[in-house]
């Protein structure tokens, strides 16, 4: 029995012979009453029925197929393609030629929407960089044609302009270097000098280096009791470091006066080491989490302006996380508090 729904054009093509045969075939049995001649005539219109409607199917109908498998792929055939073309493809049925159509239409579909997702990000990305680099250099125009038209002579305004402007410049200069470093690490151009060493004591060592930050909000920053124990890790020392750096400072940034910055390490599997820097300041609003590792994406975008940095520090943490292998994820709650967190390797492997 044939199934009606995965029926082949080589199946009807036998079923249409035969009938057109067993049909003839009986008509010259009842007429003449020769049973020879009813053979014969069975297997000669049976040959040629099936022969003429393989053709024509093969012609007509698979050879359309064929074109639009050959628009699908949109490449030119190489020989096992062309063998797939003449061999395998007429023996699918039409359904799952169908059902590879619809597929590949599903999967057109999907990159289209990829694409408008990544035009509208691209967009929203080049209006934040311009907005960025326009506000600095704005400001420096203002502050040096002030200068040049008669302030430069009074003794109370042109150091403070001057300062003003070169905060503006250092600004600038911070924008390209951050730009510069996602360039590098998304190209691959930037090389991750692997080595192994004990996070606790690189941890330490942002902490104070962030303590005059921290000192000036009284927030304290600690490693969690019972993470103190020294835990190994494999990876590029000063590229964590700069990860720590840029997290530690957020949080000082966005904790409450009075607070605690806390970072915990955790041996998760022997393998990965899971590192966390916690706060329990502003938090983040859970809507705006999905978006909070894009470049320049800001959750408040005023208040975030005015406490400073180039909406790149979080973006610049995950590539050079992703760039380990890694990932880096974060908690947040507003006026709870933000924990972010990333795995390393916990040592070389063999």
């Amino acid at each position: 029995m044939f199934d009606a729904k995965n029926i082949n054009p080589r199946q009807i093509s036998l079923v249409n012979a035969f009938t057109i045969a067993l049909v003839g075939g009986l008509a010259n049995l009842v007429f003449i009453r020769i049973w020879w001649a009813f053979i014969v005539t069975f297997a000669v219109l049976f040959a040629i029925a099936f022969f003429l409607t393989h053709f024509f199917i093969q012609q007509f109908i698979y050879r359309k197929i064929k074109l639009i498998y050959k628009f699908i792929y949109q490449t030119k055939a190489t020989k096992r393609e062309e063998f797939y073309y003449k061999n395998i493809l007429p023996q699918k049925s039409i359904d799952e030629v169908s059902e590879d159509v619809e597929k590949w239409a599903a999967q057109r579909k999907e990159e289209i929407e990829v694409l408008k997702q990544n035009e509208a990000y691209r967009k929203e990305f080049l209006q934040n960089l311009s907005h960025e680099f326009k506000t600095p250099v704005f400001a420096i125009q203002g502050y040096v044609d002030t200068l040049l038209h008669g302030a430069l002579e009074n003794q109370e305004v042109n150091r403070k302009f001057l300062h003003s402007a070169s905060k503006n410049v250092d600004r600038l200069v911070n924008l390209i270097d951050d730009l510069d470093e996602i360039s590098k690490l998304e190209s691959g151009e930037q090389k991750l000098n692997l080595s192994v060493f004990i996070i606790q004591d690189l941890t330490r060592e942002v902490f104070e280096s962030l303590s005059f930050k921290a000192l000036e909000k009284d927030i304290r920053c600690t490693i969690k009791k019972g993470c103190e124990s020294p835990v190994n890790v494999y990876a590029d020392k000063e590229k964590i470091r700069q990860v720590l750096i840029n997290l530690v400072d957020n949080a000082i940034k966005y904790g409450r006066s009075g607070g605690l910055v806390e970072a915990s390490i955790y041996n998760t599997d022997g393998k990965n080491i899971l590192i966390e820097i916690s706060d329990d300041g502003l938090g983040i609003g859970e809507e705006h989490l999905p978006r909070i590792f894009e470049r320049f994406y800001r959750t408040d975008y005023g208040r975030s302006r005015n406490i400073g940095g180039t909406g790149l520090g979080l973006a610049i943490c995950k590539h050079i996380i992703e760039a380990h292998g890694h990932s880096i994820h974060v908690r947040s709650k507003t006026d709870v508090g933000s924990t972010f967190g990333f795995t390393l390797a916990a040592k070389k492997e063999a």
